[in-house]
């Protein structure tokens, strides 16, 4: 039964949540009709979202101006608290990061996306920032091919029958037999490292996050300019640090297995 037919299925809800999502770093601030363009919805309907929504303090209207308020911040608050990320997550993260110096995340997959559930930064500038919440295509990253390749064959040809691959550099992999090679490839070695394809300058490396079952929830790298260390040396030196660092988290998933469902169900 598809979303649309289900009963229970709050069309009003999902308008309203599209509205406060079509707000990122392009639209900060919108008018009435480029919510309604950004979100495909009518004019009508995105201007009784966007009242509500004022009403209720998750965005702010400045003439014809609309823009979040910092109470959506609750949302990912909630979440973060509640799945306990705090002391899963993070202590192992920064270890790695204070040991390395490299920018250290955990992200899942959405869709055809993978979306930063943890970020632990460097001290160090680099062109592409990243942090929670923040979402790249998936074929671009290491993390989201690390992710593709344990989630089956079935997911991998659901993917690419998905769409074109985006490419954001020359070096990102859009070419559909090019890329079930190197899920392949994935899948042997366990991990993955990407060289220029999320952005000319950045190379990381990225190993499987499996919960108590077996089944791929997620995934961890770390990350760093091209400037501060080749690829292989990067590959040789982390990989160790990495599959240490997802041993713990997946032990604490033992201890918190809603964590683990949710990551899942991203």
């Amino acid at each position: 039964m598809t979303a649309e037919k289900d009963p229970e299925y709050l069309s009003t809800l999902e308008r309203g949540l599209k509205v406060l999502r079509a707000f990122d770093a392009t639209r900060p601030e919108m008018a009435l009709s480029d919510v309604a363009a950004a979100t495909d919805l009518s004019p009508a309907v995105a201007r009784r979202c966007l009242n509500t929504l004022v009403a209720l303090g998750y965005i702010r209207q400045d003439g014809r101006r609309f823009l979040l308020t910092p109470e959506v911040l609750t949302f990912g608050s909630a979440y973060l608290s509640s799945m306990n990320i705090e002391t899963i997550a993070v202590p192992p993260l920064q270890a790695l990061g204070q040991a390395t110096g490299d920018s250290v995340s955990l992200a899942v997959r959405s869709g055809r996306e993978i979306l930063y559930v943890c970020h632990i930064p460097s001290n160090r500038r680099i062109r592409l920032g990243a942090g929670v919440g923040t979402r790249f295509p998936l074929n671009a990253t290491s993390m989201g091919k690390v992710i593709l390749a344990f989630q089956g064959d079935a997911a991998i040809e659901a993917y690419l029958a998905g769409g074109s691959l985006p490419r954001l550099t020359e070096r990102t992999i859009i070419d559909p037999d090019s890329f079930r090679a190197r899920l392949q490839s994935i899948r042997e070695r366990r991990y993955d490292s990407a060289l220029d394809e999320l952005d000319y300058g950045i190379v990381s490396v990225a190993v499987p996050l499996f919960d108590v079952a077996g089944q791929v929830v997620g995934a961890i790298n770390c990350s760093t300019s091209t400037t501060r260390i080749s690829q292989d040396e990067l590959v040789r030196t982390r990989l160790p640090l990495l599959a240490d660092a997802a041993g713990t988290i997946a032990s604490e998933l033992r201890r918190f297995p809603q964590l683990a469902r949710s990551l899942s169900g991203s």
